[in-house]
């Protein structure tokens, strides 16, 4: 049998990586299997001293992006030419950034939910499309990988501003992977359930962590579909629920 990517492991030996929100828990996760599997990375997060105090002392060094705000397109742009000049155009692109939050009914007075969600889920995504597809398309290969949540295909009640800006993010994904269709880049998501986390634990001390998923089996669902096994899967949303 003649073996072809699909039979490899994953290996991203000279592959760039950008990931966002890397010093959350799933970013974290995320980090740590791409450079076990060879990458080079370049690290994406607001928060300057927890960034430098994890990362720091890793070897070899990541490209540490501080101070960056997703939401603000001149912050994205300025990380842009930084990983430009340092890495040329990332190779794989781990979006983790995101927000929840939820427990008003649809017909509540109105706060700044939907405004936050959307900028939060949507904005900062479509962001970074903007800043660094170009460069994706130039070298004709790109692996952009969102994270969704379960949320986007189904709403509980109270949590429609969650849900639909969850959804969008969704939208964008289909909408993106036809427009990148033959130029090398795939675009796709990741659905979690609730993810076993410190916070989650402290905000829900009476669940049942047991089904809960781990943020490392979320980042090997990301890391698969940003190999090049899954060079024909684009525009697909893959949950991974845990055991809930």
């Amino acid at each position: 049998m003649n073996a072809d990517s699909t039979m490899q492991p994953m290996d991203f030996s000279g592959k760039n990586v950008l990931i966002t929100g890397a010093i959350g828990n799933l970013g974290m996760a995320c980090a740590e299997l791409y450079q076990r599997l060879g990458a080079q990375l370049a690290l994406v997060d607001r928060s300057d001293d927890r960034l430098t105090k994890y990362y720091g002392a890793w070897t070899p060094r990541p490209l540490l992006l501080t101070g960056i705000d997703l939401g603000d397109s001149a912050s994205v742009d300025r990380c842009v030419k930084r990983v430009r000049a340092e890495y040329g155009a990332p190779h794989v692109l781990v979006h983790t950034v995101g927000a929840f939050r939820g427990g008003k009914a649809s017909h509540a007075p109105a706060g700044d939910d939907w405004e936050f969600l959307h900028k939060v889920n949507v904005g900062t995504a479509l962001n970074l499309v903007r800043g660094f597809v170009p460069g994706m398309i130039e070298q004709g290969y790109g692996r952009i990988v969102f994270v969704g949540a379960r949320a986007a295909l189904h709403a509980s009640a109270n949590y429609a501003a969650y849900a639909a800006s969850k959804a969008s993010l969704l939208r964008l994904t289909e909408a993106l992977a036809e427009e990148l269709m033959g130029q090398g880049i795939t675009v796709n998501a990741v659905l979690p359930g609730t993810i076993d986390t410190p916070q989650n634990r402290s905000a829900m001390p009476d669940a049942d962590f047991s089904g809960w998923v781990q943020p490392h089996a979320i980042a090997h669902a990301i890391a698969f579909l940003s190999t090049e096994a899954a060079r024909d899967t684009t525009g697909f949303a893959l949950p991974v629920y845990g055991r809930g």
